[in-house]
């Protein structure tokens, strides 16, 4: 008897259940399962922490900007030059304008010099001179083109039988080439002995016109007569 309940007992030995784990955890001390749940936790967290530096990342990178237009070159001049003078020349080599000032600025976003107290002279193909004078001048690059501010003057020299004829105003527009001037202020034009005042006009050389606008005053030199008249 005694035999078959020591068996007994023995199986019984064998076959109790081991403690649970949640009490083999329990009696480990606190920092260490508090280090055993950080490792179970780390992956997660490296991850979370590589997501966010991801994403710091991106937005902090700038984006690449846009390509933008080229500014507009300012007008401003590029160059002057003190006491100075210009030659054109025509193809041929023959002298076309000269200009002489005190100074001379160059812009080049319009191409156009801005002189000041200008003295122009120009020659036409027939040899023709046309001088020009202000107190201030803007010219396109090549000279061919004058608007001239305060005391501006334009005479064209007698030549092949013409009179002289001469143009004054506080503004005048002078086209070299084709020979023109107009004004839109008052101006006095003045042929040999005659004068001519108006409020505005267009002269065109080549086509020896003169249109005179507004109010018009003229004074004629008396022509002599021939004698026994």
């Amino acid at each position: 008897m005694s035999n078959s309940l020591g068996d007994t007992l023995g199986d019984l030995a064998v076959l109790a259940p081991a403690p649970a784990p949640d009490r083999r955890r329990a009696r480990l001390p606190w920092h260490l399962r508090l280090l055993e749940a950080a490792t179970a936790y780390l992956p997660v967290l490296l991850m979370a922490l590589l997501a966010l530096g991801t994403w710091w990342l991106v937005k902090s990178t700038p984006l690449p900007e846009a390509e933008r237009p080229a500014a507009p070159p300012r007008h401003e001049p590029d160059y002057t030059m003190q006491q100075f003078m210009v030659q054109h020349f025509a193809p041929d080599g023959r002298l076309r304008v000269q200009v002489e000032g005190d100074e001379l600025r160059h812009y080049p976003d319009t191409d156009t010099l801005e002189i000041a107290n200008p003295r122009i002279r120009a020659l036409a193909p027939d040899g023709a001179v046309t001088l020009a004078s202000a107190q201030r001048a803007l010219s396109n690059g090549d000279g061919s083109e004058l608007q001239l501010f305060g005391s501006a003057q334009v005479v064209r020299e007698a030549s092949a039988g013409r009179e002289a004829i001469e143009f004054r105003s506080e503004f005048l527009h002078a086209f070299l080439n084709t020979e023109r001037v107009r004004s839109h202020l008052p101006v006095v034009v003045r042929r040999g002995a005659s004068e001519l005042r108006a409020v505005g006009m267009e002269y065109d050389n080549l086509a020896r016109v003169i249109e005179l606008k507004g109010r018009v005053r003229a004074t004629f030199a008396a022509r002599a007569r021939p004698p026994g008249s």
